[in-house]
């Protein structure tokens, strides 16, 4: 598909094998590149360990993206076991259940702050740590969802903190682009993943995303990961500040 011998960086949120960061990872890897891997605590640990086995050369390590010494520390060791790299994919999004699952106007302080420092403060602050060893044109991914640039029924809290997501990509594109380093979001439409499984009513959301959707069809994780290693190859050159959307064009129609 791409070569991508040569490109170092981290992909930083797998929780399990259905996990879009997993298969960007599994795809990263199967086209050449070296990668270290994060995942979030000791309850996702017994999840993760059967996937090490996949990726015999990939190193996996520990990182909960609330905690600043993690943070410090991942990217020490992307430094010690990397040298510089090529790409960093963030792929890390949580809110507490009950913040979830009720209504925007109803968020707990505590439970909306963090929300957005997991899945937003997360990506800026480890972006800067790794700023002194991104190769020129580096290229930095996040996550984001619909629910970003639209009210979603059930996405709650969620929505504003996507859509802060969304604008920080545009000002680091902004602020990073004279280093030739871009910045983008990707943005899936509904996958089954443990992440996806919080949400009130998803299947049903998973329904009207397959029924509604120009080409028909359920999304995958493979789907965003093949997104996502274009993003990281030297064909996306001249793309930076973007939010791409693989959802099957679902985005596009009303």
């Amino acid at each position: 598909m791409y070569d991508l011998k040569g490109k170092k960086g981290l992909v930083v949120g797998v929780a399990n094998q259905h996990s879009i960061a997993f298969s960007c990872a599994q795809m990263l890897y199967d086209q050449g590149a070296e990668l270290i891997v994060s995942y979030a605590n000791e309850k996702t640990a017994p999840y993760i360990q059967p996937l090490q086995d996949t990726l015999p050369s990939v190193l996996f390590k520990q990182c909960d993206v609330s905690c600043d010494e993690q943070l410090a520390s991942l990217a020490a060791i992307a430094q010690s076991e990397l040298g510089n790299i090529d790409f960093v994919i963030h792929s890390v999004a949580f809110a507490p259940k009950e913040d979830l699952k009720g209504r925007l106007i109803d968020a707990h302080r505590a439970g909306f702050q963090l929300a957005m420092d997991v899945s937003c403060l997360s990506f800026i602050r480890l972006i800067r740590l790794l700023e002194p060893i991104l190769n020129p044109a580096s290229s930095l991914i996040t996550m984001s969802y619909l629910g970003g640039a639209r009210a979603v029924q059930n996405y709650g809290l969620m929505g504003p903190i996507k859509a802060s997501l969304e604008s920080s990509v545009r000002y680091m594109a902004l602020e990073l682009g004279q280093q030739g380093h871009r910045v983008n979001a990707l943005s899936p439409g509904p996958i089954k993943t443990r992440a996806a499984s919080g949400l009130k009513d998803f299947d049903l959301l998973l329904e009207r995303s397959e029924h509604k959707s120009p080409l028909k069809r359920n999304l995958s994780p493979e789907d965003v990961a093949g997104a996502a290693v274009f993003l990281v190859s030297d064909l996306s050159m001249a793309i930076t500040g973007s939010t791409l959307y693989v959802d099957n064009g679902y985005h596009a129609v009303d």
